[in-house]
């Protein structure tokens, strides 16, 4: 394995990262300053090669950046979430930003996810407000709000196999299941006894997802029977901070926690 390829960037915090789905070796990360806690936040634009990596391109923003994710259908476009309860659609193909500032939710968004179904142009948000919401980056208004949590909402996944649902994971301990053409939430999960952080579907099978939380423990779940979880993790000693499946084998995946361990 080759060495790690390390950019340093003084003042700033990573919060997410995610590889483009066309180009290869471009990555955005979402950073903020202190910690998150206070000041400002920057969209790092990188690419990779041999030689290491390379900035392409900064966006600054004027509160703390907390999640990315790449259009599915413009190789050039991004949207991003941020602390005073916004999303932000940049293009990096131009050299200043915003296209475009959707203000909605009343408080921090968490989490930001664009759909990967073929002809739709959806993207969904979740805030420390309790509330889910729906987008189309080409309207300048949510479609839809989702409500039902009782907590802080930390993860909004799309499923990569089901047209029109996701998954939210909060505060309020629960895993929970939508679906855009429905009024309500489609499932409800009391998945841990602590704060749910992460949540990912698995790419091989529809009905499988994993959490993670703050009794550092890692759970599997088969939407086709939710009474207890299909398996359990444990190993971290902190709070799990992210986790995802692997996107080429069904049964790896990889969680990073606050015990600095991934």
């Amino acid at each position: 394995m080759s060495a790690a390829r390390t950019l340093r960037v003084p003042g700033r915090h990573g919060y997410a990262a995610e590889f483009s789905p066309y180009l290869l070796g471009r990555l955005a990360c979402a950073t903020s300053q202190h910690y998150g806690i206070a000041g400002c936040g920057t969209l790092l634009i990188l690419d990779q090669n041999e030689s290491g990596l390379r900035l392409f391109r900064s966006f600054d923003w004027n509160d703390g950046l907390f999640d990315v994710t790449w259009s599915e259908n413009n190789e050039h476009v991004l949207v991003t979430c941020s602390g005073d309860g916004s999303l932000q659609l940049w293009d990096t193909a131009q050299a200043t930003g915003p296209l475009q500032v959707y203000k909605e939710h009343t408080q921090e968004v968490y989490s930001v996810d664009w759909s990967q179904t073929r002809g739709e142009q959806l993207v969904v948000s979740g805030s420390w407000d309790q509330t889910v919401k729906l987008w189309d980056p080409t309207v300048g208004k949510s479609l839809c709000t989702f409500t039902g949590h009782e907590s802080v909402i930390y993860s909004t996944i799309w499923s990569p196999h089901i047209p029109g649902c996701f998954a939210s994971a909060s505060g309020d301990q629960t895993l929970r299941i939508w679906d855009v053409k429905a009024t309500g939430v489609r499932i409800v999960i009391p998945a841990h006894q602590a704060e749910i952080l992460s949540c990912d579907w698995c790419k091989y099978n529809e009905n499988l997802l994993v959490t993670g939380a703050v009794d550092c423990s890692l759970r599997g779940w088969d939407l086709r029977n939710v009474r207890q979880p299909v398996f359990e993790l444990l190993g971290h000693t902190y709070a799990i901070r992210r986790v995802k499946f692997s996107p080429f084998h069904a049964s790896v995946l990889a969680s990073c926690s606050y015990d600095f361990t991934v």
